[in-house]
C-alpha cells in the first residue's frame, strides 16, 4: 500500500515545452522549429512527421504555449478536414502567422488532397527521430541527478527492458522509486524496482 501510495502522490510530469524535450538527433529540426515561432527562421510554417513516441505532440502542444497555431495527426484527416487545413494554412500566411503541423509521414506520402500536400511541403519539414536506448539511458541519469538520486545502471537496463518505453512513464517510475527508496532509507536497487512493480498500476 505504501508504494501505491507513492506512486499516486507522484506530481505529474512538467508540461511539454522546448526546453524539456530530449532533443537526441533532432537538433537542426528543434533549433528551427523555435525559430519559426520566433519568426526568424526561412518559414513560419514548420510540418514535423515520424513513428508514434517520436515526440511530435509534445514539440505541438510546446508551440501552441508559445502563440504558434497547431494542427496534429493529420494523415487521420478526412476531406472535409483536409479542406479546412488548407483554408487554415493560406488564411494564417496572409497574416503572417506561425503554423506547426504533424503527422506520421512525410507530406506526399499520406494520401491527402494534392493541394494541401503541397502546402505542407512549401514550408520546413523535418522527420523526427525515436531517441535511441542510450539516450533514453542519459536521460533517465540526468533526472536521477537532478533528484540526487543515485541511480545504478542496472536499474536503468531493467526499466528499458521490461517498463513501456515513453519518457513520461520512466520518469513516473523513477520518481516513484526515489520516494520509496528514501522513505525506507535504502538504496535503489533492481530488487526494489522488481517490488514497485507487481502492482497493478498500469504501469
Amino acid at each position: 500500500m505504501m508504494m501505491k501510495q507513492l506512486l499516486l502522490d507522484i506530481q505529474p510530469p512538467a508540461p511539454p515545452s522546448l526546453h524539456n524535450f530530449i532533443v537526441g538527433k533532432n537538433q537542426e529540426a528543434i533549433a528551427n522549429l523555435y525559430a519559426a515561432i520566433q519568426g526568424t527562421a526561412p518559414s513560419k510554417f514548420v510540418y514535423l512527421w515520424g513513428e508514434s513516441g517520436s515526440g511530435k505532440s509534445h514539440l505541438l502542444t510546446a508551440a501552441k504555449d508559445l502563440g504558434a497555431h497547431v494542427a496534429d495527426d493529420v494523415h487521420l484527416l478526412d476531406a472535409e478536414a483536409q479542406i479546412a487545413l488548407f483554408n487554415r494554412y493560406n488564411q494564417l500566411k496572409e497574416q503572417g502567422e506561425t503554423l506547426i503541423t504533424a503527422g506520421l509521414y512525410a507530406p506526399t506520402q499520406m494520401a491527402l488532397r494534392d493541394d494541401l500536400a503541397t502546402r505542407l511541403a512549401w514550408g520546413l519539414v523535418y522527420q523526427l527521430h525515436p531517441l535511441s536506448d542510450e539516450e533514453k539511458a542519459q536521460a533517465l541519469q540526468s533526472h536521477a541527478k537532478e533528484r540526487g538520486m543515485k541511480l545504478p545502471d542496472e536499474v536503468v537496463d531493467y526499466c528499458l527492458r521490461y517498463l513501456r518505453r515513453d519518457l513520461p512513464t520512466l520518469m513516473a517510475v523513477l520518481d516513484a522509486l526515489d520516494e520509496w527508496s528514501l522513505t525506507e532509507k535504502k538504496p535503489v536497487t533492481v530488487p526494489m524496482l522488481k517490488k514497485l512493480l507487481q502492482l497493478d498500476l498500469g504501469i
